[in-house]
């Protein structure tokens, strides 16, 4: 805020705005204070926690988690503190430097390096600690780190090293080391070592020897020695690895921070023996990286330190200036420097080596890993600001031929990034932009298909950020020629690509042109719909976004001719589908443009022989003939409007040349299942446009080839079955509707007849999925052609519901047979007094509904688990359509006795154990019960239960959850229409097999009901006849009579059934007993039997755990009491009658 301003407010806006900062500095305050009292009980607290591992790993943990930014110098001090003080044992002093690590590696060494204390003083404690520790000791390289830090901060006091000598004899006799030899032999020792404390020799190196006395004394020897090792050293061994680790980073490190006059001489000799080394043909990626670093910074040192003063320097750099100037061209403020060419081009001479590391620069773009790359590209970048500007120049040119087709992606990649580094810099000259923006267009798309994946994806990323440099590089003046083609293409890629790290760096990039250039077209406006988040969905990208961005002209056609060029030959079939769909929405916005230039353009493609661009270019005919049909009926026109005979000829013949194709090829079978799903989804949308087909043999072809797709369905991989069965059947709808009926609505009777016969005799085929294909096929067929057959199919689809020996296990077709009863009953309508022939009237809905309530008992399992599921599933589903069906026009055709079966056993299935059933049987039921539209008649006891499942809870009742479904299931049990069944339910959910959370809350919910009905003689009564009656039904039925045992098993246990021990001789346990006993009679099932054995001796078992309880817990019980209770429980024979 400016002074006038302040000055403005008056002094009551003053006083607030000081009271304002005062309650935020008072805030910050506090909040340090709260913190920084955390970390120093932490701290404080050391010594008591480091005799114990475990107390100190959770000291470390808890220091992870708290330390902040603030007050990094008072914790180094207290820490610095312990280590100073010579009473700390050694577990203390190393945990205290563990500490200080933690510190250094959240905030990194070089922030934290300058907060050491360096005195004079310090450096021989600091040199003799470190002396004293041992290189091998893997527990406490942090110590080792941090001492070395510590003394490479010291080692910058601007004194001689030599002054700390004093007498170089010792008291022995025996001459005493110098100090900087010390040194140097420490740094030396840690440099070959494979722990972190490698890295801080590095460090150590770089400050000690760059000093004057330590340069000119000992800095050849050290690079001699340097030297050496790495010549004797090879990176195939792991000990030469770790060896040529610590010198690189040694040199590196060196040639970093020394001068360049001091490193000069002796840059020749390193590059040549890195030459030698030849790191390019290590697989170790760390040395590969290492020898980049070096090498730029040996190209560095060969040329002088200096800014060029050709570079490219953008004048204005406000957001607010190039927003304000709404699409207009600001002026170049580009320096003229024209008049100091000549004082820039000092005579200098570029030394021969520089060649040889530009050459080895540009061969690290190409490597195989991303960091040795983006080094190299900084290299490139920094040596490049020092040329000249036509070496410079050459250097580009270099760059540009990594962007060549027979180059890797790993060269696309190291080229842009590159690029990247040369454009922030200002080394890319705007001569040079239109050499570049053509390749990086390409890179923005670029995507190579590698076995059943690509590669590609950090290409288009770094193209974005090449992009995105550019934008905060250049003055608008300079991109002007080339807005269209980047804004277009970062649009693309913001929408299509299909990464979303790369759509999402693709938003970014337009984001900083919008508002550096400030010349997109549109710009604000596309960032609104394509952000960083909305772009995160691909498919919300695909069909939203993209049409919202279409809408501006400039954008259309660029998007239409990606998608039709690069997208719909994608190497994924997820993308080829998505992009087909994006061109039936994009149609509207350019319909002249698709019919007249990508149509034609895709028919020769459809009959291709490439396999993804003749399964793309398929589905777009078929996308975009269907949007453009509809385009015209919505204007009134014909169909035909935007199709010439070519078009539509071609359309025709794209079926019969796939199946051509396909019969001609060696691999025809994998072809036809390929194209199946394709064909028939081009079908489907032909049909849908009313193409003027009818009476053409084509329609034939089609018809042969939906039904040869569902006979073809055993072929099919079990993944793909269910989308090729989908788009066949869906096919056949549209085209029975649509080419089937004459001009008065009936079908001819003989196609009719064919049709129908043909589908239902399928229904009893011995493959599976042949009569779930035919199943969905009669489901699909419109009214007209199920007029007069409907008996006959309804019929047909009930005997492939039946279980029979021979197709026990085809628990799928029975599934979709029930679904396609649902999809007749729901075609054909309903007229209470109409024939059975033509709806579903009084004479036939009887058996529609023993049908899919003859489903709901379908409990069939095989090796696939509990495959009746799908069944149950699938009945439950269709009772609640023919239902809604029924009650939504004649209500009265539902009885009191259906109503009531339909409510018993979705009332079985919510309380069984399986999750997913049990939610979906929850579903159905409550939609049942709450529908109002008018309401289901005949719901026994609808009062009670709209209390226990009111409206309200409809949506939030999780049926999925053992612990929300099961406490409002067993309320049932208190209705006397449904006690049977949910207690049927809840046996198998109670005495499941395993301890699982289902049977934990059906347990628990049964035992609470049975404490509410102990004292309720009548209840309990009826109660048990329906436990006995669910029993004597479920005889030798071992998924009910098993779980059964083991229910009435732990409610014994749980004393549900003391009242009858009070009454002698009732009924129910001589009645339990005897079935029992019936049960169990010659069986050989483990699991029954020891169910019955624990069932019929409770209080043996319950005297037993009485027993061994005593045992464990003999101290809370009086020793003579004791004694006379286990007497009576090891005497007593609880076998005998009470």
């Amino acid at each position: 805020m400016a002074l006038g301003e302040a000055d403005a407010l008056g002094p009551e806006a003053e006083e607030s705005r000081a009271q304002e900062l005062d309650v935020i500095a008072r805030g910050n305050a506090l909040e340090s204070f709260t913190e920084s009292q955390e970390v120093r009980g932490l701290v404080g607290g050391l010594a008591a926690v480091c005799g114990d591992r475990t107390a100190r790993e959770t000291a470390v943990e808890k220091f992870i988690g708290e330390h902040g930014d603030r007050g990094l110098q008072w914790m180094m001090n207290l820490l610095l503190d312990i280590i100073r003080d010579s009473a700390s044992p050694s577990e203390l002093f190393h945990l205290a430097f563990k500490f200080l690590y933690i510190i250094t590696k959240v905030r990194g060494y070089k922030r934290f390096l300058r907060l050491f204390p360096h005195e004079v003083g310090d450096l021989q404690p600091v040199l003799d600690m470190l002396v004293d520790q041992n290189p091998k000791d893997c527990e406490t390289w942090e110590t080792r780190y941090m001492l070395l830090l510590w003394l490479s901060m010291i080692c910058l006091i601007p004194f001689d090293l030599a002054r700390f000598d004093g007498n170089t004899v010792s008291e022995e006799g025996h001459a005493r080391m110098p100090t900087m030899d010390r040194i140097l032999k420490v740094a030396k020792c840690y440099l070959v070592v494979s722990d972190k404390a490698r890295d801080a020799a590095a460090v150590l190196v770089s400050k000690f020897i760059v000093r004057p006395d330590v340069r000119q004394k000992r800095m050849a020897d050290f690079l001699d020695w340097t030297l050496s090792m790495l010549s004797k050293s090879s990176f195939q061994t792991m000990e030469g690895t770790v060896v040529m680790n610590g010198m690189l980073q040694a040199l590196a490190q060196l040639f970093k921070h020394g001068k360049r006059e001091d490193c000069l001489p002796y840059a020749a000799t390193v590059l040549e023996c890195l030459d030698n080394c030849k790191l390019s043909e290590s697989n170790q990626m760390v040395l590969r990286k290492l020898g980049m670093k070096l090498v730029q910074r040996l190209g560095l040192t060969f040329v002088k330190p200096k800014v060029a003063k050709w570079r490219y320097q953008r004048g204005c750099r406000s957001l607010a200036a190039n927003l304000q100037a709404k699409g207009s061209v600001t002026q170049s403020q580009m320096i003229n420097v024209a008049a100091n060419e000549a004082e820039d081009e000092e005579a200098y001479d570029i030394p021969g080596e520089i060649e040889n590391v530009v050459e080895q620069l540009l061969v690290g773009l190409k490597d195989k890993d991303t960091i040795v790359r983006w080094s190299a590209a900084k290299g490139i970048g920094r040596i490049t600001g020092r040329l000249p500007k036509e070496l410079a120049d050459d250097v580009v040119g270099s760059l540009l031929d990594c962007f060549s087709f027979q180059e890797t992606d790993n060269a696309w990649h190291g080229g842009c990034l590159a690029l990247a580094e040369l454009g922030r810099r200002g080394l890319l000259l705007p001569s040079r932009i239109s050499d570049v923006v053509p390749v990086i267009l390409k890179a923005l798309t670029y995507d190579e298909k590698r076995g059943s994946c690509s590669v590609g994806s950090n290409v288009r990323d770094a193209a974005c950020y090449v992009c995105w440099a550019f934008a905060r590089a250049y003055d608008p003046s300079e991109l002007i020629p080339f807005i269209n083609q980047i804004s277009s293409a970062l649009v693309i890629a913001a929408v299509f690509d299909r990464d979303v790290n790369c759509r999402r760096a693709a938003s970014a990039a337009f984001q900083e042109n919008v508002g550096r250039q400030g010349t997109f077209p549109h710009g604000i406006d596309i960032l609104t719909a394509a952000d960083y988040f909305a772009v995160g969905n691909r498919v919300n990208c695909y069909l939203t976004i993209s049409v919202y961005i279409a809408g501006f002209p400039e954008y259309t056609q660029p998007m239409i001719d990606h998608l039709v060029n690069m997208k719909i030959n994608h190497w994924d079939s997820v993308i080829r589908e998505l992009s087909t769909k994006a061109l039936h929405n994009l149609t509207p916005r350019a319909p002249e443009y698709m019919a007249n230039v990508v149509l034609p353009r895709l028919l020769p493609l459809s009959v291709g022989t490439d396999l993804h661009t003749r399964h793309g270019a398929i589905l777009a005919c078929a996308e975009i003939t269907h949007a453009l049909c509809k385009l015209a009926e919505e204007n009134n026109r014909s169909v035909t409007y935007y199709f010439n005979e070519k078009s539509l000829e071609g359309l025709k013949q794209i079926h019969q040349e796939v199946c051509r194709n396909c019969n001609l090829s060696f691999f025809c079978i994998y072809l036809f299942v390929k194209f199946i799903f394709t064909v028939c989804t081009l079908i489907e949308k032909l049909s849908l446009s009313k193409m003027p087909f009818r009476g053409d043999p084509i329609i034939e072809g089609w018809q042969w080839l939906i039904n040869d797709s569902l006979r073809s369905l055993p072929l099919v991989s079990s993944t793909a079955r269910q989308h090729i069965k989908e788009s066949a059947v869906s096919a056949l709808a549209a085209l029975c509707n649509e080419y089937y009926i004459n001009e008065k609505g009936e079908a001819d009777p003989a196609l009719q007849d064919e049709l129908v016969t043909r589908y239902i005799s399928g229904l009893q085929n011995t493959e599976e999925m042949i009569r779930c294909g035919f199943s969905l096929a009669l489901g699909a067929l419109p009214r007209f052609l199920l007029k007069g057959r409907l008996q006959q199919v309804l019929e047909g689809l009930k005997k492939a519901t039946i279980i029979s020996p021979e197709d026990v296990s085809f628990a799928q077709s029975r599934r979709d047979a029930l679904i396609a009863i649902a999809k007749v009953c729901q075609t054909v309508g309903v007229k209470g007094e109409g024939s059975q022939e033509e709806y579903v009237c009084k004479d036939n809905v009887t058996q529609i509904y023993a049908t899919l309530l003859n489903g709901v008992t379908d409990y069939t399992t095989d090796s696939r688990g509990d495959v009746g599921g799908w069944v149950r599933k699938a009945a439950m589903t269709s009772l609640m359509e023919v239902t809604l069906l029924l009650v939504q026009n004649e209500a009265e055709l539902i009885n009191a006795n259906i109503c009531k079966q339909i409510m018993c056993w979705l009332a079985q299935q919510a309380a069984e154990k399986i999750d997913k059933f049990r939610a979906h049987a929850g579903s159905v039921f409550l939609t049942l019960l709450h529908f109002d539209r008018p309401p289901v008649p005949h719901i026994p006891h609808r009062e009670e239960l709209e209390r226990i499942f009111p409206r309200s809870e409809t949506e939030t009742l999780n049926w999925n959850a053992s612990s929300e479904a099961f406490p409002r299931i067993t309320q049932l049990l208190g209705l006397p229409t449904y006690q049977y069944y949910v207690l049927l339910g809840l046996s198998v959910s109670v005495g499941g097999l395993t301890e699982t959370t289902v049977r934990k809350y059906s347990a628990q919910s049964l035992f609470e009901y049975m404490k509410k009905i102990q004292n309720d003689s009548s209840d309990m009564e009826s109660f048990c006849e329906t436990l006995l009656k669910v029993f004597e039904d479920n005889l030798r039925n071992d998924r009910v009579s098993v779980p059964l045992l083991t229910m009435l098993d732990q409610m014994l246990a749980n004393g549900c059934f003391d009242i009858f021990t009070m009454q002698g001789n009732h009924p129910f346990p001589v009645k339990l007993f005897t079935l029992c006993k019936e049960e169990i009679k010659r069986s050989k099932d483990i699991r029954k039997l020891r169910s019955k054995s624990n069932l019929l001796s409770i209080r043996k078992t319950t005297a037993s755990q009485v027993y061994e309880m005593l045992i464990t817990y003999s101290d809370v019980v009086d020793p003579a009491i004791m004694d006379e209770v286990m007497t009576i429980l090891s005497d007593t024979n609880w076998h005998s009658c009470l």
